[in-house]
Order: C-alpha cells, then structure tokens, then sequence
C-alpha cells in the first residue's frame, strides 16, 4: 500500500500543473479588425481571416478588405487554418463537428481567393487542423477529441503529426508528449508550422500558449521544448515568412486577427 502511494505520488509530481505560466511571452505589435473565428495567416502582403466556410484578404498595411470567398457550407464546414505556400494558399479543412472525420486540403488563389483544387486525406486518422510545407514535405496535424467531433475510441491522445510526401502518401508520423496533452485534453491541437528558427510550434483550443516541439532523436513522440505565453487563445495561426519571427493568430474575443512578435531560440 505504502509503494502504491508513492508510486501514485510520483505521477502526480511528473504531470504539468495546469495553472503553470510560461516564462516568456510573445507581444502583440498589431490587431485587424478581421471577424475571424477559426484563424488567420500571413503573406508577404497580405493578411488572412478564416472563419469555416468564408475567407477575408486583408491587406496588411492599410487593414483594408481586398478580396473574400464564401464556400457551400455542406462542402465545406470547417475550414480551420491556412498558409500561403508556394503562391497558393494551403488550407485545412474538415467536416467538424461531424463524424466519421472526414479530411481534405483545399487550395486557393492567394489573391482572388478563387478556389483551385481540393486533395482528399479520407478518415481514419482524425480532422486536419493545419497544413505547413517544411524540409522538401508536406506536415498535417490530425486533432482527435473526447467529446464533440471526436470518434471513439480514440480521444485527444491520439492527435497526431503527419509527414507525406509530394504524392500525399503518409512517410511517418507523431504522437503528442503528456506535457502537451495534459494542456490541451479534453479538445486538440487548433494550429501549427515550422518556425523560421526550424522548431514546431503548436497551439491548443483554449488556451493562451505556444508549446515548442521538435522531432525527437528516437522513439515516435515529439520533444515539447518550451511553452511560450501569448495573447491569442489557441486556434489556427501562422508564421509571416517576410517577417522572421512575426506570428499570426487570432482572439475569439473580438474576432481580431493579431500579429504577434515571438521570442525565438538562439
């Protein structure tokens, strides 16, 4: 009795506290007035609202409106993040709340915001909930859940890093660490990409934080680094490639669009 008590309290002490603060925080140098509910992303010149089924170009100088796309909302019900890549821009999309999960990349003109062609992920795995192009291949992040949108039996452990290849054949894949899941449980990771310092970065649901991962030297769940404070609650964000360090984001409650300026590793 006495060892399974110790041993019970050894757990405890190894898991996250939930209200543990990050040590450093990201700082918000701009807002755009964008009624954004899923995400925003950024391009050279231009900003992004995502918002399901309808997509805002901002620009990002002067803030004002220059293009926008409303999609059926039967074909397109939960369109989560997107990033510009490669002169297109690359979204997630799901059929969220709904199950079985359902899963495909839609990609759009970066300008008219003209829908370009759709690539089909199928079930299986989870809802995408970001798409980002890094070191010659395409990653995913496949968000499971416990409740709402979830499948069982998996739940929110079983939200997994995806690489493919050009052909969007599966290469390998990732599980999450307790550290982050402990955070993020009982939703899923909202947003994700590269960092121009070649770390992943993550965001949860709720939120207000940046967890920093890496591929891990061996075994098949991530390395969470750090975690990093931030004014956007979770949801879909993206790094702006023509301003190293400037991270995209949104708050739910203003449905504003946030640049925020994000302390990188040395």
């Amino acid at each position: 009795m006495i060892l399974e008590l110790i041993a019970a309290l050894a757990m405890q002490a190894e898991a996250p506290a939930a209200s543990a603060q990050p040590a450093q925080k990201a700082e918000t140098i701009r807002r755009y007035d964008a009624g954004a509910s899923q995400g925003a992303a950024a391009g050279p010149k231009d900003v992004y609202s995502v918002s399901n089924w309808r997509i805002v170009r901002f620009d990002k100088k002067t803030g004002e409106k220059r293009a926008e796309w409303t999609g059926d909302k039967a074909r397109f019900p939960h369109i989560n993040s997107c990033a510009v890549i490669a002169r297109e821009l690359v979204c997630a999309s799901s059929n969220f709340p709904a199950t079985p999960q359902v899963s495909t990349v839609e990609v759009f003109d970066p300008m008219t915001l003209a829908h370009k062609r759709s690539i089909s992920l199928g079930l299986g795995t989870g809802s995408v909930t970001w798409v980002d192009r890094h070191d010659g291949a395409w990653w995913a992040m496949f968000a499971n859940y416990d409740a709402k949108g979830g499948e069982p039996p998996r739940d929110h452990r079983h939200t997994t890093l995806v690489k493919f290849d050009d052909q969007w054949r599966r290469t390998e894949a990732w599980a999450l660490p307790t550290s982050v899941l402990e955070r993020i449980k009982p939703m899923s990771i909202s947003g994700g990409g590269w960092g121009p310092d070649g770390r992943l970065y993550l965001s949860g649901h709720d939120l207000p934080e940046l967890y920093v991962m890496q591929l891990p030297m061996g075994g098949g769940v991530l390395d969470h680094l750090d975690t990093i404070g931030m004014e956007a609650e979770g949801q879909a964000i993206d790094w702006d490639e023509s301003d190293k360090g400037m991270l995209y984001g949104i708050t739910r409650r203003s449905r504003e669009v946030l640049a925020m300026r994000v302390p990188l590793a040395k």
